[in-house]
């Protein structure tokens, strides 16, 4: 029988609704009853495309031993981190707390009935095995500490609340702003640095796009050629690798060894929206075709498997498929020689590694860029352009093979925050690679969430089947903002401006800790839980309060609003002590230092539309990361502080300075193309 996950809309519940556990979605049915009955909560969170969380379901949530110590013990309640990011913070901190070593999923937690955890782990196995202990073991243990051990679990849990309390940053000495962090984070990443594969860690190695942005950030406000260089070579190195899917497009989530060669295999839209925007940076640095693969190569991917009929984005592929990790993505000697002619196999075989020794569990390979086409092409005798058009052949029907297997699930929820994060990637590389169409798909994504998401001025975290739920986070709010700034960079529209002052006013009034600074994770009106989290560290995603700073930031600048820079500076001032000791935590907190330091510069463009596109053209390769170009056709109806006189010809403000509002102003207009570009 099905339990009662089975009518919850999450993916990734859903496949956990035929267990014989007896689960309960996160709500006051489960907890009131572990109140009533004095008993200990199983807490279990994952999500649908977690590798690790379907051998745990397998191993054990499966099988009708452990489900029955399960269901005698505990109320258990299951928890998809995706929807409820909220509980995974945290209860990942409290892991962190008890464990004395970092989370993960699954993450299994044991919660007194006032939801306080007294001991956690991540993946169990039924029987001992990888120096772990048995699940049914470890459960006996733990039921009999809190009928036994009651006192010292109640002792450990103030405790518990004081650590997770204390993790909170508060106010402190008011340190003056400088451009210190900036060097001592370059100090730290060339420290960690791996000059062989790139990276910042040894195996396994996560893309870390927030250290990215700061290294090519770095490399124009400092001149940094070690910064610009040691974020090229890992991007370079991150799109030859398996990371990267070769054949279809897209990262997957990370690499479990230090050569990018063997992710697990989920993809997950969070991931991808950054690495387009960085992707499209280092073409544009660079103009190298691997840079300019790997963008497209994203957006192909996005375009065919995520992106819902609606126009929004689905949130990730699962990393198994009939079972087997990478099962969708890896190849073996007999498949290859199959579907390739010989000519074809001597070109891809080199340039996929497929003649080099299997990769991937000793028995089959997943593609990498093993080596430069063009050596291939010189060892053979072969025109560049011929080896080019072989291998095209080639991967086009590893492809098409590849499209008839049984495909990994897809989780369908539509997150506010993970699009917001994609729809900024495709807005900034549209920009940037002059690509109209990634644009239209990006504001396609915005109308979808503005119809469906947004509601009498709040915002709701996901959507499925039709149907908008779950209070939005501070992400949500943050990361959507941010996306609007880029969308109006790549195309303005009059209602994304009036979106964006509704969103920053939303943050203020439901996020802001306004007399401290900063924005707590969850709004002011959220169900209460053990703690309220204000996270500023970046962590697979940006910091929700580094983007809403640089953000409001940004807006508050554009339209001289007073309101969204102070809370940008208080957000600022409440982290900069810990940015100070440790910067590269920061990340997205350093760019807002580096434009609180020194304000964006913002370029106008007025005139009629169609003149206007040869201007566009020539001022894109030219902005750097400090600078906004907005695009103001004729006809348009602005905010005063962007309601430039409309003209006949192309005419530009150059606007920018030190500090607003005092040193913050406009140039005199050019109207010569030149001029604007000196």
């Amino acid at each position: 029988m099905p339990n009662r996950l089975a009518t919850e809309p999450s993916p990734y519940l859903l496949q956990h609704a035929d267990n014989p556990v007896d689960w309960y979605p996160w709500g006051a049915e489960a907890l009131d009853r572990a109140r009533r009955e004095d008993r200990p909560i199983l807490l279990s969170i994952g999500y649908s495309a977690c590798h690790w969380c379907h051998v745990m379901a397998h191993d054990c949530f499966e099988d009708a031993e452990v489900a029955a110590a399960m269901n005698r013990l505990f109320v258990n309640i299951k928890v998809d981190r995706e929807e409820r990011p909220d509980l995974d913070q945290i209860y990942q901190a409290a892991h962190q707390l008890l464990a004395q070593r970092g989370g993960g999923w699954p993450l299994t937690v044991f919660l007194t009935p006032d939801q306080t955890p007294f001991f956690a782990g991540t993946y169990f196995p039924k029987t001992p095995r990888y120096q772990l202990p048995g699940f049914i073991d470890l459960m006996e243990n733990v039921a009999r500490a809190w009928r036994e051990r009651r006192g010292e679990i109640l002792a450990q849990n103030a405790a518990v609340h004081d650590a997770l309390a204390q993790q909170q940053p508060a106010p402190g000495e008011q340190l003056a702003l400088s451009d210190a962090p900036f060097s001592a984070a370059l100090h730290d990443l060339a420290q960690a640095f791996d000059p062989v594969w790139g990276g910042f860690s040894p195996a396994p190695k996560f893309p870390r796009p927030g250290e990215l942005f700061f290294l090519l950030r770095e490399s124009q406000r400092g001149g940094s050629a070690q910064a610009r260089e040691m974020a090229l070579f890992t991007l370079r190195k991150m799109a030859s690798g398996g990371m990267r899917d070769q054949l279809g497009g897209g990262f997957c989530r990370y690499s479990v060894d230090a050569q990018w060669a063997i992710p697990h295999f989920e993809k997950m839209l969070y991931d991808n929206g950054p690495l387009l925007h960085l992707y499209a940076d280092a073409w544009a640095l660079t103009g190298e075709t691997l840079f300019k693969d790997a963008a497209e190569g994203i957006v192909d991917w996005l375009l065919r498997e995520m992106r819902a009929p609606d126009g929004g984005f689905y949130s990730a592929l699962d990393a198994d498929s009939e079972g087997r990790e990478g099962g969708f993505y890896v190849w073996t000697a007999d498949q290859v020689h199959a579907l390739l002619s010989a000519e074809e196999y001597a070109v891809a075989a080199p340039v996929y590694g497929f003649d080099q020794p299997p990769n991937f569990e000793n028995a089959s390979w997943n593609p990498i860029l093993a080596r430069p086409l063009h050596e291939i092409a010189a060892e053979l005798g072969l025109a560049d352009e011929t080896a080019a058009a072989r291998l095209a052949r080639a991967r086009a029907k590893l492809f098409a093979a590849r499209e008839t297997r049984v495909r990994p699930g897809r989780d369908d929820k539509q997150l506010a925050s993970w699009n917001a994060l994609m729809i900024g990637g495709l807005a900034h590389a549209g920009r940037v690679m002059a690509r109209a169409d990634w644009v239209d798909a990006a504001h396609a994504a915005i109308d979808f969430l503005h119809a469906n998401l947004w509601r009498d001025g709040r915002l709701f975290a996901s959507f499925q089947r039709g149907e908008a739920r779950l209070n939005a986070y501070l992400d949500d709010y943050a990361f959507l903002l941010d996306a609007l700034l880029e969308t109006l960079q790549a195309g303005y529209r009059e209602a994304d401006m009036g979106w964006a002052c509704e969103l920053a006013d939303a943050l203020l009034a439901h996020f802001e800790d306004a007399e401290a600074g900063g924005f707590y994770f969850t709004s002011h009106d959220h169900e209460a839980l053990i703690a309220r989290p204000k996270p500023g560290y970046d962590n697979a995603t940006p910091s929700g309060n580094g983007v809403a700073a640089f953000a409001l930031q940004r807006l508050g600048h554009l339209l001289g609003e007073a309101r969204y820079l102070d809370a940008s500076a208080r957000c600022l001032k409440l982290f900069y002590a810990h940015l100070s000791q440790q910067p590269i935590a920061y990340p997205t907190l350093l760019a807002v230092l580096d434009e609180a330091l020194a304000p964006p510069r913002t370029i106008l463009l007025r005139g009629p539309e169609s003149d206007l596109r040869a201007w566009v053209r020539a001022l894109t390769p030219k902005l750097g990361a400090r600078d906004m170009l907005l695009v103001l056709p004729n006809g348009l109806s602005l905010p005063q502080a962007l309601a430039k006189p409309e003209a006949d010809r192309p005419t530009a403000w150059v606007c920018g300075g030190t500090a607003y509002p005092e040193g913050y102003q406009c140039q005199p207009p050019l109207t010569d193309l030149a001029g604007v570009l000196e």
